[in-house]
């Protein structure tokens, strides 16, 4: 299939998805870029933020991707992200609880929160709004 993109995602927990795609957004960390087949070679760090997979004209798969890398080559497109969900299996109550159940804890923590539970309240965050857009 030389007219499609071969696009993995990849997270430390499991491979999210692999196979030929027409095109993929993602956040990169300078702006959002787009990837089709015979894209020029290029790697970046991504930002938290929506991946799009599209195929036929249609967004076929949304993935939300906490940071990482994106390595374009020849092959094709490889994610691999920090973190990694598909925003069909997530729904806005259990965010929204888990948001406010990390809210809690680093109010507990006080004026030195741990840096981790920061960034849980920003990914957490970021999740939110995705799903309402």
């Amino acid at each position: 299939m030389a007219d499609k993109l071969h696009f993995s995602l990849v997270s430390p927990a499991r491979e999210l998805f692999s196979g030929e795609v027409d095109h993929v957004i993602a956040p990169g960390s300078d702006g959002e870029f787009g990837v089709l087949v015979n894209h020029a070679p290029f790697m970046t760090t991504l930002k938290n933020g929506v991946v799009r997979v599209e195929d036929g004209g249609e967004t076929t798969m949304r993935l939300f991707v906490r940071g990482g890398f994106a390595d374009v080559t020849p092959a094709g497109l490889t994610i691999l992200a920090e973190e990694a969900v598909n925003m069909d299996s997530v729904s806005a109550e259990s965010v929204k609880k888990e948001l406010d159940e990390a809210r809690q804890a680093l109010l507990a923590e006080g004026k030195d929160g741990s840096a981790m539970l920061e960034e849980q309240v920003s990914y957490l965050e970021s999740l939110k709004a995705a799903l309402v857009n």
